[in-house]
């Protein structure tokens, strides 16, 4: 057992994309963690393969390096605002934060939000600001930024005295001073200034055990695995415990397996103190935020809250003509099992059961979130059609309020207009602008969250792709008023059969393909976007009628332009209310909630109906 003042809990937090992960990559690195002829993949931490391909960090997770005697273990948090579950849960687990800052962007909406949160705590930072070999850098300016930013959420002098740490991450170079860090060749400054201004894990009470569950795991041998860090006392393997569930309920349990984290493994120890994150293998019956205590005097720990969701998703049976022909997990019984599964490891989701068996709400932070649950699910095998994002309305005082984001982009000056006319659309309020040097403003906006809902692509188109944007929840207020979604309508198949060139040639002159030749379609299937208002049903099946007269000249050139590439998250911020998105391991495909026209129709005539009644 190591004893407490030997230990040192840290988390990394930061705005996405600021250089966590890779920081700790390099952490691992230079305190041993790996032999010298170990081949090493880039973002070690990121292991789940989503992250790889999105290149940001999805789930908090653990490791631990020793250095010069002390035992440091690290939390690798998210840096996106959807995922602030996995950083309300690490911020429970340590004793301590590096503050990581972009040198040229600075702190952003999740550097405040992360912060907020770690100042609420009493935790103690360290700051590190990172990328200071980038040519737009600004160190020192983003330096009394970050001050005003501790000013500004309260901090107390203990937690505003932080040491300041330069780094190059990517390079594994810190120092005390801006020069120093293209000078240095270790990360040696970083490591001493945590073991200096992180303290040890508080005693606790030495007799009666107590720890609370921050995240749970999966071993395929030793079964369900409780991630926690303990409070007091000393866990022992073979120990009797209690498991204390909502509403108080205590479930007596074993402790089979006790796993402390080395490096990015799991070692199996015989006890462990006060202030060691450990995880426990034995207690199936228990959930996120559930205190492990003592059996004869059960003491609970106050459960973990996290921010209220703000968007809605609904998960539904796949009813399409395809249903069932790519996935493995097709009814709703698989699909309600999985979603309440997620609900189970994730406290910053909800899963509602709705009027329909087949159909299931899902509630969290915002349409990353959300879609990442999706891609994951026809990963594993799943087929299931979701709707459109949708904002979580409050009533307060008798009136409809809706969830409001503050929005921050970074972006070249020529391209302000544009972004700017855009929000208005989209009931935003611009409540800063600053200059930002090199060409580039950064604006904030004030915008409900469902006007952010199909923004990242116009605002890449807008920007070039030059520009950085990102949001955080900003409260409740009176609902803004209608936002059209999309000005055009949709192209939609009007029966089964294959794509044909022929007929998608000319199909192309109405709007933007989604699909390609040879592509399978249905009736009520979207193919493309319509270059007007209202939708187009069109036979895209139909093949160049042949006869036995030959032409006088050649036959014309098909010459199709390639499809608009429909991932996931762009499907699910184009589709309208009338539309669904159909997800398989295989296919992402977009459709109309009701396949057949006449029922289109109706559906549209009764729409209209209900407004002009409302009106």
């Amino acid at each position: 057992m190591i004893a407490r003042e030997k230990i040192r809990n840290v988390a990394i937090v930061a705005h996405v994309d600021h250089g966590k992960t890779t920081l700790v990559d390099f952490m691992l690195r230079q305190a041993g963690t790996f032999r010298t002829n170990e081949t090493m993949v880039d973002r070690v931490m990121d292991s789940n393969d989503l992250e790889r391909e999105k290149g940001i960090t999805i789930l908090a997770k653990n490791t631990a390096v020793n250095w010069q005697g002390i035992k440091i273990n690290i939390v690798d948090t998210p840096g996106h605002a959807d995922f602030g579950g996995e950083v309300e849960r690490a911020l429970r687990l340590v004793d301590g934060v590096l503050l990581l800052v972009d040198a040229a962007e600075g702190p952003l909406p999740q550097t405040r939000f992360v912060l907020s949160k770690a100042l609420a705590m009493g935790l103690p930072s360290v700051l590190v600001v990172n990328k200071v070999d980038r040519q737009d850098a600004r160190a020192k300016e983003v330096l009394d930024l970050v001050y005003s930013l501790y000013i500004d959420l309260g901090a107390n002098e203990h937690q505003i005295d932080f040491p300041v740490i330069y780094t190059i991450a990517r390079e594994g170079r810190a120092a005390h001073t801006l020069q120093g860090a293209f000078e240095s060749d270790t990360l040696k400054p970083l490591f001493d200034a945590i073991l200096a201004h992180i303290p040890p894990p508080p005693a606790g009470d030495a007799t009666h055990v107590q720890m609370l569950i921050d995240n749970l795991d999966y071993d395929e041998y030793v079964g369900r695995l409780a991630i926690g860090r303990i409070n007091s006392g000393v866990l022992h393997e073979g120990d009797q415990i209690a498991v204390i569930r909502e509403e108080g309920k205590v479930v007596p349990a074993k402790v089979v397996r006790l796993y402390v984290y080395d490096g990015l493994k799991r070692v199996e120890v015989d006890d462990a103190g006060p202030g060691e994150i450990v995880c426990i293998a034995g207690a199936e019956e228990i959930g996120i935020g559930d205190t492990i205590a003592d059996l004869a005097n059960p003491v609970a720990l106050p459960r973990i809250s996290v921010e209220e969701p703000t968007m809605s998703m609904v998960f539904k049976v796949n009813d399409g003509p395809f249903a069932g022909k790519e996935g493995k997990y097709v009814t709703s019984r698989n699909i309600r099992e999985r979603l309440y599964r997620e609900a189970y490891k994730n406290v910053s989701i909800r899963v509602e059961d709705t009027e329909t068996p087949d159909a299931f709400k899902v509630v969290g932070r915002g349409e990353l979130q959300l879609a990442v649950i999706v891609e994951n699910m026809r990963r594993e095998g799943y087929e299931l059609t979701v709707s459109n994002p949708e904002p979580i309305l409050k009533k307060i005082n008798g009136e409809t309020h809706e969830p409001m984001e503050l929005l921050v982009c970074d972006l070249p000056g020529d391209a302000v207009g544009g972004v700017t006319q855009s929000m208005g659309n989209r009931k935003g309020r611009m409540v800063d602008m600053q200059p930002m040097g090199s060409g580039r403003t950064r604006l904030q906006f004030r915008v409900p969250a469902r006007g952010l809902i199909g923004f990242r692509g116009e605002f890449l188109t807008l920007t070039r792709g030059e520009g950085i944007m990102s949001s955080q929840f900003d409260g409740y207020e009176p609902w803004q008023g209608g936002i059209q979604k999309r000005k055009n309508g949709a192209i939609v198949a009007d029966r089964v059969g294959a794509v044909v060139a022929y007929a998608a040639n000319y199909c192309q002159e109405r709007g933007a393909l989604f699909v390609k030749p040879g592509d399978a379609v249905y009736p009520g299937m979207i193919v493309g976007e319509h270059s007007h208002e209202g939708d187009l049903d069109y036979n895209i099946c139909k093949e160049k009628k042949l006869t036995n007269i030959r032409a006088a000249g050649r036959d014309e050139n098909v010459m199709l332009t390639p499809p608009r590439d429909m991932g996931l998250e762009i499907a699910l911020e184009w589709i309208a209310e009338d539309e669904l998105v159909e997800a398989t391991p295989k296919s992402i495909r977009l459709r109309k909630k009701f396949l057949e026209q006449t029922l289109r129709y109706k559906a549209e005539r009764d729409r209209k109906k209900g407004v002009s009644g409302e009106a």
